[in-house]
């Protein structure tokens, strides 16, 4: 018969002599591990002698313990009458709201509150929802962005600074919202973006989410820091779903080597995306106010640990790694990415290691899109992001910088394909992206707030406002199909002063390129 230990006896090993750990109700002895633990013993220590379960399951797929740990690992059971009790979410407990913006996204609309997802008319009325019913934590992590949230509110708001230019006496009887993506036909020429840790917010978590994309005939790209599997994510997918896998090279390529040979056996992932906008972690302050939230401490990262508030030496040096600060769950999911990736070394060494299409993310400027498309076949796409504006506050949102190609090298739209995400809301946004040839739009924080806003019930409502808004745009243009939309449909007067009036510089690009 299973042992059953109590709190008071689990929290006293918490030591790198003895360290326990509670996770899913059985008391686990992770002393012999804790060297061997990809992000560091450092994580795991933190946690030692509590119940991990709340900052463990949404980052580890199901079956990581079990294929980590030998069954004597396995102490026993605790009593669960001893824990502590359980953290609230934002609208359980407002005494202790984190912070005046939860506040504020709680009580944005006094005349109108949802209490279900139905009841939800557009994308703010989803993430109104979802503020009410998720943990502190995963609000913080899913809200947050760099600095001041100056690129985070900017990639919103500059979709009104473009105008619509709509037609009459065309026939808008039919609309069609099918394009495709990398040659792959989908139904709506708008995909979930790669983000993090969907499980943080709803047990249903990405593979709740590819279910309901797969209702629209919508593409998902699976986030390498995602909280199911890639086999978990695509399983029970419907013949012809789509789904691309995000790539964040590893310090250690060899972790990323077997990655990719495990992502190339899948065969619904039909291309790789590799994300190049946030090598090193951007500082998130919201998350990071977190971390004195509740007796359990979110996750940090051990290898470029502690907080952006602070200095550090090299994230690898030993100092760093024993540095003391505290960051927030988005500090550790950067946990050994590679900050030294190149355009003359990492391409050579990804087409050694698949030979998926490849689309390129993160790109900022002009200069950039022009040397993707010189990299052809291997690279069919790149996508334009500042990444959620969670890594460089003030960097430029995705329309600046498909304007910023459009004026310096607009080959580079009948070269590849070129994608944007960020602070997608309406379909008007995602119109206004295809007038002015985007391919694809992504949406990042949109449909975690959804899945946190009623599960895969929530995206599903996600996916069908954002269809009807986008069909309504599309008619009152005078477009039945989606490459019918074009620059005519766009006014960008008031938008193209803000755009990079210097040197194109393409050439100098190039040859510093090849350094």
């Amino acid at each position: 018969m299973a042992k059953t230990f109590t709190y008071d006896e689990v929290k006293q090993h918490n030591s790198p002599e003895s360290c326990w750990v509670i996770l899913y109700g059985n008391v686990w002895d992770v002393t012999k591990f804790l060297p061997d633990h990809p992000g560091g013993s450092k994580i795991i220590l933190q946690l030692a002698g509590a119940d991990a379960t709340e900052e463990y399951d949404p980052i580890h797929p199901p079956g990581t313990l079990e294929d980590s740990l030998p069954a004597e690992a396995r102490l026993g059971k605790i009593d669960e009458s001893t824990l502590p009790k359980e953290e609230k979410s934002p609208a359980q407990d407002q005494g202790s709201v984190p912070n005046k913006q939860v506040q504020q996204v709680v009580q944005q609309q006094d005349d109108w509150d949802p209490d279900t997802v139905e009841e939800c008319l557009n994308l703010d009325d989803l993430e109104h929802l979802a503020t009410k019913k998720i943990n502190r934590k995963a609000w913080g992590y899913y809200y947050s962005a760099s600095d001041n949230l100056y690129s985070k509110s900017y990639n919103g708001s500059v979709y009104n600074k473009i105008l619509l230019r709509p037609r009459i006496f065309v026939d808008c009887t039919h609309c069609d919202t099918s394009t495709t993506l990398l040659g792959n036909k989908v139904n709506v020429p708008f995909y979930i973006a790669p983000a993090a840790m969907a499980r943080l917010g709803n047990p249903a978590g990405e593979a709740g989410m590819a279910h309901a994309a797969a209702k629209f005939g919508g593409m998902q790209l699976i986030s390498a820091n995602a909280s199911q599997t890639p086999e978990q994510i695509v399983a029970n997918s419907p013949p012809g779903q789509v789904f691309g896998w995000q790539l964040y090279v590893q310090q250690d390529r060899a972790k990323s080597e077997a990655m990719l040979a495990r992502i190339n056996a899948i065969p619904q992932i039909k291309f790789i995306c590799l994300t190049l906008d946030a090598p090193v972690p951007g500082k998130r302050e919201h998350d990071e106010r977190q971390k004195n939230v509740g007796s359990n401490l979110p996750v940090r990262s051990s290898v470029q640990s502690g907080s952006a508030s602070s200095t550090s030496p090299a994230p690898d040096s030993a100092s760093s790694r024993s540095e003391s600060a505290q960051g927030g769950v988005g500090k550790a999911l950067f946990a050994g990415t590679a900050p030294d990736l190149t355009w003359r070394d990492t391409l050579p060494w990804l087409a050694k290691h698949t030979s998926l299409p490849i689309i390129l993310k993160g790109l900022q400027t002009h200069e950039d899109a022009h040397l993707a498309s010189l990299q052809t076949p291997q690279i069919k796409g790149i996508i334009l992001s500042n990444h959620g504006g969670r890594a460089l506050d003030t960097a430029p949102p995705a329309l600046h910088t498909l304007l910023e190609i459009r004026k310096y090298c607009p080959e580079v739209l009948t070269k590849i394909e070129v994608w944007v995400d960020g602070g997608i809301k309406r379909g008007t946004d995602i119109v206004k992206a295809l007038a002015l040839g985007a391919k694809g739009v992504g949406l990042g924080r949109a449909p975690l707030f959804a899945l946190g806003a009623g599960g895969e019930a929530g995206v599903e409502r996600m996916f069908e406002i954002l269809k009807a808004e986008t069909e309504t745009a599309m008619r009152l243009l005078g477009c039945e199909r989606i490459e019918q939309l074009g620059p005519r449909h766009v006014n960008t007067r008031a938008l193209e002063q803000e755009i990079y009036d210097g040197e194109a510089g393409l050439e100098g690009a190039v040859l510093r390129s090849k350094l």
